[in-house]
């Protein structure tokens, strides 16, 4: 969502720095795609288990992990890897087209 012009003017005039999560923590741009696309599988995840009507714990069992591994998976949490959440997609049958559109898509966070 973008800022609206005046407000945004306002808040730089008043000595406020405008920028991304990214510029903030000092993210390089390849550090700021990765990021995103963690999150857009992750919600794919969360998505597809939910329209199977599939437990975090049953999608667990199918991945042969626990409950809260499913939930930092769904977080998209820095110590899940992109090889997981890509598993995690074709178990709940993801084609590779379906992966390739999610790559595609932006995240919107």
């Amino acid at each position: 969502m973008a800022m609206k012009k005046a407000k945004r003017q306002r808040l730089e005039a008043a000595g406020w720095k405008i920028g991304s999560t990214a510029d903030l923590i000092g993210l390089s741009p390849e550090e700021a795609a990765i990021v995103e696309l963690k999150v857009s599988l992750a919600s794919a995840v969360r998505k597809k288990r939910q329209a199977k009507k599939l437990t975090q714990e049953e999608l667990a069992d199918l991945l042969g992990s626990s409950q809260s591994r499913v939930a930092k998976i769904e977080a998209a949490d820095s110590e899940v890897s992109l090889d997981l959440l890509v598993r995690a997609l074709l178990l709940l049958g993801v084609t590779r087209q379906g992966l390739a559109k999610i790559v595609a898509t932006r995240s919107a966070a």
